[in-house]
């Protein structure tokens, strides 16, 4: 395995991380595609032994039972100091006030939740999982600040929201001295570029290192367009298919995964190696979060990091992409508001 390091920090992690949200107790989460920890502490030390050292969870992620699993399988295979542990925060958590957010209750009160659930005296990665629009910058950074001078978390990290959003607090964090984001968690892959039009150049700009979900867009690019919805989770989780992968581009997606399936016979590997050696050509991408179902899935990631990929291999896989949903379009402000309360915290505005 060769590490990197994340962003312009001197943190070492693999190219390849592992996005435990596939694992969780099924009867506190997912219950047709989530791991329970039988199956996944085994799919866990397969990735330390390949050499994976980079884990991503979340709190709210099967109700708390992921992190559990994680931090009980990384105590037993792993020394605690070698591995690299992301988790987040800022859904709710349970009912009632400060359940939720980003607000300084919340983000004390969650860090040492999390930190529990982990079996863990520090956190590697503390990310905000999305922005909260009902707390001021101000109050999170700060808060957030204080988790990394007191020691409870080591380097900060963000995931999807507005450019603008991201830049405003990167700027707030120089301006006050603050612990900076050494992270942007974004949707990126073959099928979802959007993020090219300004985070990336905002990352590139920044020095900030991406992690990227879903980078197989839903097990799409895993294989033939007609079984493109093979998966359990792709299959029974239909909370996001639409906003992510719009019917209105099926016609391009299909010429993207096609040309997916030609560049990967023509290397003699599957199309998860060339969609995910396809991400580790661009220059801000840190790591793919794998949620890895088996050893399989596992290797075929490790084994993308051998495949390189020609321009123009790279530009036939780009050519068929068109630009996916246009937000000015949507004329209908009630159409705009139920896209956005479809996923919470989505970066959604005119």
């Amino acid at each position: 395995m060769r590490y990197i390091k994340l962003g312009t920090t001197g943190l070492d992690v693999s190219p390849i991380a592992i996005g435990a949200m596939t694992y969780g107790e099924p009867g506190r989460g997912h219950p047709v595609w989530s791991r329970g920890e039988a199956e996944a502490r085994p799919l866990i030390r397969h990735a330390l032994e390949a050499g994976i050292n980079f884990f991503d969870t979340a709190n709210m992620y099967s109700d708390g039972s992921s992190e559990e699993i994680l931090g009980r399988a990384l105590r037993d295979f792993a020394d605690r100091d070698a591995v690299v542990i992301a988790t987040k925060l800022r859904h709710p958590m349970r009912l009632g006030p400060n359940g939720r957010g980003l607000s300084r209750k919340a983000i004390m009160t969650e860090v040492d939740h999390s930190l529990r659930r982990l079996g863990t005296d520090y956190i590697d990665l503390y990310q905000i999982h999305r922005n909260d629009r009902s707390t001021p910058w101000e109050e999170t950074l700060d808060a957030l600040n204080d988790l990394v001078r007191v020691g409870k978390v080591r380097y900060l990290g963000a995931s999807s929201m507005h450019a603008w959003e991201f830049a405003k607090a990167l700027h707030l964090q120089r301006q006050h001295g603050w612990a900076r984001f050494a992270s942007m968690q974004d949707h990126y892959n073959l099928l979802a570029r959007e993020e090219e039009r300004e985070m990336i150049p905002l990352c590139l700009d920044e020095g900030v290192g991406t992690v990227v979900w879903s980078p197989l867009a839903r097990g799409r690019l895993a294989r033939a367009w007609d079984d493109a919805n093979a998966t359990a989770r792709s299959a029974t989780d239909g909370a996001f298919a639409d906003l992510l992968y719009p019917p209105a581009d099926e016609a391009a997606n299909r010429m993207i995964v096609d040309a997916v399936g030609r560049v990967a016979d023509a290397h003699g590997v599957s199309r998860a190696q060339i969609a995910l050696a396809w991400l580790r050509r661009q220059p801000v991408v840190t790591a793919p979060l794998v949620g890895a179902g088996s050893t399989r899935q596992i290797d075929e990631a490790v084994a993308s990091l051998d495949v390189e990929l020609s321009d123009d291999e790279a530009r036939a896989l780009e050519a068929p992409y068109t630009p996916r949903w246009d937000w000015q379009g949507v004329s209908d402000e009630a159409q705009l508001q139920a896209i956005r309360d479809r996923i919470p915290g989505m970066a959604l505005s005119r």
